[in-house]
């Protein structure tokens, strides 16, 4: 065999261990790239389980305890009575008078934080330099992280001094100031969220919008806020959640006491604010008034995955895809 055709012979054995090599080494990145793959949608699934199971865990939980209250209460006197006196000699366990401050105080302060809200989104998205931007939206968003329990003492020893200046029948607890306050606190959450969700609408529809001769407020009112009216209401309805199961404003600056009115200067008791009342006593466990704390909690959970669920159902409705 002559040495040229060594050469070519050892030239193919080097070029096919090569190939063998290169074959190898692929084949060993794509096993290490599939376990990390499993690894990384087994951590992800377990997350998910950890969720279901908690929430599983709280409808247990409040289901128990709740059925246990129906079998010593009627359902009927629960959704009709006008009452609210469990701790009291004569008792009724109408849920009306704690639903009722519930929702005037959740409206109160959404009348405040739905449209101071939306206006700061739209001046953050629309109108303010991208520098002003982010300065300003951080420092907004400050006030999501002041504690809720500094949030009740400033309704009541600052905001509700300040209004009995305009209204001396203002009761020391009121639903006023406490829903006042709590529309400060959730403007951040509605402002964040709704800005978001302007700046996701493509720029390319302002432009078209402005070649058409629109105004700056013409885009904003009638392309940017119907294209994001999704995220803007999704927001929203985030927003009531947040005020509906709001507990320590409304324990300290409200009041505790269950009456069945729409007169927010007086004092009035939320269901969270009952749930602290009856959990920081001496509630003896197992007994109907310790029961009644699961009752309301029922309730406040059914009030909160209907809010969810009907934001679910308008996202997937009316929800814009932008590529």
């Amino acid at each position: 065999m002559s040495e040229s055709t060594l050469a070519q012979l050892a030239t193919s054995i080097d070029r096919r261990e090569w190939v063998e090599c290169v074959l190898t080494g692929t084949q060993r990145i794509d096993r290490i790239r599939r376990v990390r793959e499993r690894t990384i949608l087994t951590f992800l699934f377990l997350a998910a389980l950890i969720s279901i199971g908690t929430t599983i865990g709280i409808i247990y939980t409040l289901g128990i305890e709740t059925v246990r209250f129906f079998q010593r209460v009627s359902i009927v006197d629960f959704l009709t009575d006008t009452q609210w006196t469990p701790l009291f000699t004569e008792k009724h366990f109408g849920i009306w008078p704690l639903l009722t401050a519930t929702i005037l105080v959740s409206v109160i302060a959404m009348l405040i934080a739905l449209p101071i809200g939306l206006l700061s989104a739209i001046g953050l998205a629309e109108y303010a330099p991208d520098r002003v931007a982010r300065v300003v939206k951080p420092v907004l968003e400050i006030l999501a992280g002041v504690p809720t329990v500094v949030y009740g003492y400033f309704a009541l020893l600052f905001v509700t001094p300040l209004l009995q200046r305009f209204i001396p029948q203002l009761e020391v607890f009121n639903a006023l100031s406490a829903g006042l306050v709590m529309g400060i606190m959730i403007v951040p959450l509605v402002a964040s969220l709704s800005e978001d969700a302007m700046r996701a609408v493509p720029q390319s529809l302002r432009e078209g919008a402005f070649a058409l001769g629109a105004t700056k407020l013409e885009v904003v009112w009638r392309v940017v806020v119907p294209s994001s009216l999704s995220g803007i209401v999704a927001a929203f309805i985030l927003a009531v959640s947040r005020a509906v199961g709001e507990t320590m404003i409304v324990a300290i600056a409200m009041g505790q006491v269950p009456r069945l009115t729409l007169n927010p200067l007086v004092a009035m008791e939320t269901m969270t604010a009952y749930i602290v009342q009856v959990s920081l006593g001496d509630t003896p466990h197992g007994t109907l008034e310790y029961q009644t704390i699961f009752a309301v909690g029922t309730t406040l959970f059914v009030i909160t995955m209907a809010l969810n669920l009907l934001s679910y159902r308008f996202l997937k409705r009316f929800r814009e895809v932008y590529e």
